[in-house]
């Protein structure tokens, strides 16, 4: 009997002791963690810092070679290049004479069995429009304030029209800036575009305007398969 009250006492003071142990060592973890978190988040602190320097010292040096090309001998010639290239890809607002061109549906009542379609404005009533226009000379065109690039889709949705990504609705408001005489003749001209959308009764304005405002571009414009070559 007392034996085994030995051994049971052995026992208990191995397992005290290995629980005191275990307790110990969980206690230094713990103190010991947040120490190395400590010293990992001052390392990426420190690293942090020197690529912010190194940041802005690219500025720096960024600005300084803009301000050397800004004041530099060449400056107006620059500015002049810049201008006429916003020019041509159409992120600049433009101003000049031109003309107003407002289209709309007919609005004639229709008789029994006549197409519905044949009297309202398609897209391609419109790229009509567009292409004439630029075929006499316009040099910026919009409608309904959306700017018209190279790249611009004129398409039928409904009884709307996608240009730009945008939803437009009648009445449509094209602006074109050129000579004002000649884009007006190009339109009216006999079996001309006006006169055929009249035929079907499809409203048809033209403007002949002192001063028009043709906006800049404003969406993004960008390449995913086209590079300069070479």
């Amino acid at each position: 009997m007392k034996s085994f009250q030995w051994a049971l006492a052995v026992v208990g003071l191995v397992l005290g002791i290995m629980l005191a142990f275990q307790f110990r060592v969980t206690r230094e973890i713990q103190k010991a963690e947040p120490v190395q978190r400590a010293q990992q988040l001052y390392e990426q602190l420190n690293q942090m810092k020197k690529e912010r320097e190194a940041l802005q010292a690219e500025v720096e040096s960024l600005r300084g070679r803009l301000e050397q090309i800004t004041t530099g001998p060449r400056a107006s010639e620059l500015k002049e290049e810049l201008e006429k290239v916003g020019i041509m890809a159409g992120v600049t607002e433009l101003t000049g004479p031109g003309v107003e061109v407002t289209l709309n549906d007919s609005n004639i009542s229709l008789r029994p069995g006549e197409n519905p379609n044949l009297f309202v404005l398609h897209d391609e009533d419109i790229l009509r429009v567009l292409n004439e226009l630029k075929a006499a000379g316009a040099e910026a065109i919009s409608i309904n304030g959306q700017r018209i690039l190279a790249g611009s889709e004129v398409r039928c949705t409904g009884p709307t029209i996608l240009v730009n990504k945008k939803r437009l609705a009648p009445p449509y408001v094209i602006t074109a800036i050129g000579d004002p005489d000649i884009l007006d003749s190009s339109l009216k001209m006999r079996g001309g575009v006006a006169e055929t959308l009249r035929f079907w009764g499809i409203q048809v304005a033209v403007k002949k305007l002192p001063q028009v405002t043709v906006p800049a571009y404003g969406g993004a414009i960008g390449f995913e398969y086209a590079k300069a070559a070479g």
